[in-house]
């Protein structure tokens, strides 16, 4: 009669026989790893740490549906521009702050607002240059800037290299991005530290500049 493989044979005890299975098992695949020396073991991934499985912290766009009105949602969100002549801060002339309609970071100063003739707010400066940031905007077949707040990610506008003295440069922003405060009311919302801007001599820049500025955003 032949024998069977030790591994097989009925007459080992349970226990032992199942172990005699493993250790050929294991001898089996050893030898398989040899005959094959191009198949690297694959890496077990490694568990993504705590920090890697949370995503950034973004603005909740349906939040922002109750909060905004539908034309300040299509220009924040969907980089929309609202009408020329026909927005809330195009021909505002009293002093105080913008700020971001999202989440009221401080953007612009009325010191350094100037009437483009373009239809649309526009100033030489922002209030501090980290408060937004500027990004290609290849879009209507047009090479431009987009002017985007910096903590929001809102949309606010266009910057144009033909801005009065003394940056040369102008911010053409849609009112709909924009909240106005008036100085008077600076300490009351918050934004005490921003007065000085409008106690020490602004830099002054043209009334008007019509005709320079006319083209769209």
């Amino acid at each position: 009669m032949k024998q069977l493989p030790s591994f097989c044979n009925p007459c080992q005890p349970p226990r032992r026989r199942l172990e005699i299975a493993l250790s050929a098992s294991t001898a089996l695949c050893g030898l398989l790893a040899l005959s094959f020396p191009g198949r690297a073991a694959e890496p077990t991934p490694a568990k993504p740490t705590a920090a890697a499985a949370t995503p950034d912290k973004t603005v909740n766009k349906d939040d922002l549906r109750k909060k905004l009105s539908p034309l300040q949602y299509e220009v924040t969100c969907n980089a929309a521009t609202e009408p020329p002549f026909r927005n809330a801060y195009w021909d505002n002339h009293a002093a105080g702050l913008y700020v971001d309609v999202i989440d009221g970071e401080a953007l612009f100063a009325s010191n350094h607002k100037f009437d483009s003739g373009s239809g649309w707010p526009s100033f030489f400066q922002p209030v501090t240059k980290g408060s937004i940031k500027e990004k290609e905007d290849r879009t209507h077949g047009m090479v431009r800037v987009e002017v985007i707040s910096t903590k929001s990610g809102a949309h606010l506008g266009h910057l144009f290299p033909d801005g009065p003295r003394p940056t040369g440069m102008r911010y053409c922003i849609n009112s709909a991005s924009l909240r106005f405060i008036p100085v008077a009311d600076l300490e009351k919302e918050g934004y005490g530290r921003f007065a000085s801007l409008f106690t020490e001599a602004a830099q002054t820049a043209p009334a008007t500049d019509k005709g320079r500025n006319a083209e769209k955003k």
